[in-house]
């Protein structure tokens, strides 16, 4: 008789700000090889979704793909929920509204926000941290209405190669910068809105990997979040900028595979 194999978890991985479900591509066949599930999503108006930034009001309307997904999971379904960066807040609006839905939340050198302070808490502080001169030749635009201003972020090529993807391959730079499409941070929706809570957000277990070469997310500011949430879960990956799933996908890959074995 053949040894019954372990039913493999259901990953969900979710992209950071102006990148699509496209920068998984080195992972998803690591972990689907491991014997686990994965879905990765563009959210609203990111890789081949549809939409355009300036449709998008909302964390909830760019959300919008991830909370569709959650609402169509079977009852007894269950999964874990990897957020990169930006992406951060995105598994924090599904943790909110599904907490009975996820096993375990991973922040890979993401905004992790708390249950005390305003929504945009965490973004605040980060963006306060961050010299302007850092952002080198990222965009800023301003859309919406002059009633209800919006802020859109665009990437450039020198940002990405320097602080972004400075440890990954010639080619991954590459394809990024083909790639890339405005977001928005929605610092002034994140501002005016308290979207967690103890009872949903603040009730799922979470884990945070550090990534130590970041230069977007420093290891201090990593650290910070980790310390201002109690009860999470800190892992650090060596040797990771903060583009770690495209790096070091294997680090990344058997990291994922512990917490897939840990959080029943």
């Amino acid at each position: 008789m053949e040894p019954v194999k372990k039913q493999g978890k259901h990953f969900v991985l979710v992209h950071g700000a102006c990148h699509g479900s496209w920068c998984w591509y080195k992972v998803k066949p690591l972990l689907e090889a491991a014997g686990q599930k994965i879905t990765t999503l563009d959210m609203a108006a990111s890789g081949i979704d549809l939409r355009k930034i300036e449709q998008l009001r909302t964390l909830h309307d760019y959300t919008l793909p991830l909370m569709e997904l959650m609402e169509s999971l079977p009852e007894e379904e269950k999964v874990i929920l990897v957020g990169h960066s930006l992406g951060g807040m995105n598994l924090s609006l599904a943790m909110e509204k599904y907490p009975q839905k996820i096993y375990a939340a991973v922040f890979l050198a993401a905004l992790l926000p708390d249950t005390v302070h305003t929504s945009s808490y965490v973004l605040d502080q980060f963006l306060e941290r961050t010299p302007a001169n850092n952002w080198l030749d990222t965009q800023f635009q301003s859309y919406g209405s002059p009633e209800e201003p919006l802020t859109s972020i665009f990437f450039g090529p020198k940002f990405l190669s320097s602080h972004l993807y400075q440890l990954c391959s010639p080619e991954d730079l590459a394809l990024a910068i083909s790639l890339m499409r405005p977001s928005s941070l929605f610092k002034e929706d994140l501002s005016k809105t308290k979207y967690f809570t103890d009872e949903g957000y603040g009730s799922v277990k979470k884990v945070y990997i550090i990534c130590t070469e970041d230069k977007v997310t420093s290891k201090e500011f990593q650290q910070w979040q980790t310390d201002n949430i109690s009860g999470t879960e800190v892992k650090e990956l060596k040797g990771a900028d903060h583009m770690a799933m495209l790096s070091m996908p294997k680090q990344l890959s058997a990291s994922l595979l512990e917490i897939a074995h840990k959080y029943n």
